[in-house]
Order: structure tokens, then sequence, then C-alpha cells
């Protein structure tokens, strides 16, 4: 079994020829597993006929996913061409079949999944070369932010299925939804609270290409963490601000408290003293006249 992607749709068939060549004997049969992806033509080759052989019949049998068997057929002598209505149109012979047998098909479709077998009946034996076609559909890829530094990576209907890696690593959850025309999305949810981590990549590998999406983390952590800050220190300045005010209006009320201690205080000695003074005064002994002294008479 021999893996082909095929992304030209003009591709030749020279490795399909080189290999009819490399088994030219009847009853031949390659196999071969091709890619295709979605919207892009596809050429399936028939193998070719050694030069001395008789061609008497060339059939295409397709056989779908889910569907019947559908059959494609060329006789050259009756110059008679069978292409049945199973084929809708999009699949078709690249060209005359008496001048080229190889099958076209017109932007592949998920429905184009199946089997392909080109059958040469010649006078010698019969040539086979068969495909396993496979339709491939590439996802689309969002990264999103969740909560508690989460982030969420999708790779939506793609097929086959995507796959998700992350960088850095962390602790990861992979959930798988399949949709009635056999795409994929595949979801993982990223989640390391402890990483310091500024940014996560998410890293989406499928068949079709990879692709990688980032996301910072660092911005949305800085503000809520500044913010969180600011918020704390608005607190302590306001609780601050509150002890001082209280501080300063127990220490008015102190300081105009003493002052009317110290006035009423003052008052009390002031008059304390007047009634001391008062009580001296009149505690002092009366002067008597026989205690003063005689006057003096002078004679002339």
């Amino acid at each position: 079994m021999l893996e082909l992607l095929l992304k030209d749709s003009n591709s030749s068939c020279a490795d399909e020829r080189q290999m009819a060549q490399d088994n030219s004997s009847p009853l031949a049969e390659v196999n071969k597993s091709l890619s295709v992806q979605i919207g892009e033509k596809a050429i399936l080759c028939c193998p070719v006929l050694p030069p001395t052989s008789k061609l008497v019949m060339i059939a295409w049998e397709v056989i779908l996913r889910g569907k019947l068997l559908c059959r494609l057929s060329y006789k050259p002598d009756t110059k008679e061409t069978a292409t049945p209505s199973c084929t809708n149109g999009r699949i078709t012979w690249a060209s005359r079949p008496d001048r080229n047998p190889h099958l076209q098909i017109d932007a592949v479709a998920v429905t184009h999944d199946g089997l392909y077998s080109c059958d040469i009946v010649t006078a010698d034996g019969n040539y086979r070369l068969g495909y396993n076609l496979q339709v491939l559909v590439p996802p689309e890829v969002t990264l999103t932010r969740g909560k508690n530094r989460t982030v969420v990576c999708e790779a939506v209907a793609g097929k086959p299925a995507a796959r998700i890696s992350w960088t850095p690593q962390g602790h990861c959850t992979t959930e798988k939804e399949w949709s009635d025309n056999d795409t994929v999305t595949v979801r993982s949810t990223w989640h390391c609270p402890d990483s310091n981590a500024s940014a996560v990549t998410c890293l989406v590998s499928h068949l079709t290409g990879n692709r990688s999406l980032s996301l910072q983390l660092s911005s949305g952590t800085r503000t809520l963490r500044s913010s969180f800050l600011l918020f704390i220190w608005y607190v302590k300045l306001v609780l601050f601000v509150v002890i001082l005010i209280i501080l300063g209006f127990a220490f008015f009320k102190r300081t105009k408290k003493c002052r009317k201690c110290k006035s009423e205080n003052l008052e009390a000695n002031l008059d304390l003293m007047r009634e001391d003074t008062k009580a001296a005064i009149c505690n002092q002994p009366s002067c008597s006249k026989s205690s003063l002294p005689a006057p003096v008479t002078l004679k002339p």
C-alpha cells in the first residue's frame, strides 16, 4: 500500500505510469491511499498498458461511503461509453476515454470518500489500479481565554481529527465531537494555575497543514494583580487617614480639656490666694491708741 497526497490539480500520472511498467503483467494490481483536500480537483489514473496489449474494455468502479457500486465503462471496439447518473456529473472521464482513461473529480467533497478502481481488460489479461480516497477538511482553529487561567483551543470541523498540543505543557483535557458529515471538532483546555508563563501557544497538527496560535497571559494577569494591589493600597490609605483623624480629634479634645483644667486651677489658685491674703490681713492685731507714742509738745 502506497501513500500519495495529491495537492496539485495538474499533477501528472508519471508515478502511476512507472508503477504500471514495473508491474506490466496480466492480473497486476496496485492499491494506493489517496488524500485530497476538499474543494480541489482530483485526477485518478489508470495503469499504463504494455505497447503490445490489445485493449478490450476500460471500467471504473466507484464505491462511495454508504453508497452502492457505481460503474463507468468504455469499449473501444464499439466506442460505447457508459456514464451512470450515480456520479452526479462531478465524477467524469478526464478526457475522451479512448485517449485518456483517467477519472476526474471536480471540487472534491466529503461525500467523495470511497474506493475507486480502474480495471483494464486486454486480450492478454486484466490490469487494476485501485485508490482508497480520503477527503481532507482543514479545521478552523480558535484560541480563547477561559476563567482561572484556563485557555481553550478548538480545531473545528476537521477531517480527520486534528491533534492539539501546548507550549508550555500543563494540565490539558481534550474532547472530541463528531458531526454527521464525518468531520470532527477537537477541543482542548489548558490549565496551569501555578505556572508563571506570560503566554501560551496552541499547536494544531493536521494533514492539511499545521497551525499555531498564541495568547498573552501576562497582560490580563498583571492587570488583575495591579488592580488588586491598587485596591489594597487605597484601603490602607483610607485606614491611615481615618486613624489620623481619630488621633487628631482625640489630641484636640484632650488638649482642650487640659486647657480648661489649667484655667480652672489658675482661677482656683487666684481665689485661694485672695482668700489667704484677706485672711492674713484680717488676722493682724488692731493698733490701740495707748500703744501709740505720746505726742511731743514743743515749748516756745
